[in-house]
């Protein structure tokens, strides 16, 4: 959301990331959460012509979808009780990653700093 969303501190640092990853030619990789958080941004603040826009460039990089099922959820809600500071949201793309071999997350958060077998890119 930060490349195409307005000005914010990790706009420029977002791009940078991305640029990087799709010059090294890394596979690149979501899950549906994230397309669902873009989508409750948007609408909660009331730029529904933002959608279409952030989706087409999301997509266009990413290299795959990945679902988030039954499976995920479970292991998400086992995640989140056992690490009291992760959001709920972050407990299920950590569940999608580990069902997945992902090792490593582009993001800013840092909630995801010391997860066992996650390593945070930025």
């Amino acid at each position: 959301m930060y490349l195409v969303g307005a000005e914010h501190p990790h706009k420029v640092d977002a791009r940078r990331l991305l640029e990087r990853a799709v010059a090294e030619r890394r596979r690149l990789v979501t899950d549906a959460e994230v397309l669902q958080e873009i989508l409750h941004r948007y609408v909660a603040i009331n730029h529904r012509d933002a959608i279409q826009p952030c989706f087409d460039v999301f997509l266009e990089v990413i290299d795959e979808v990945l679902a988030v099922d039954l499976t995920i959820v479970q292991r998400a809600r086992e995640i989140v009780i056992g690490h009291r500071d992760l959001t709920a949201r972050n407990a299920v793309h950590v569940a999608v990653m580990r069902q997945h071999g992902i090792a490593e997350i582009l993001s800013f958060d840092r909630h995801f700093d010391g997860l066992p077998g996650i390593t945070r890119v930025v």
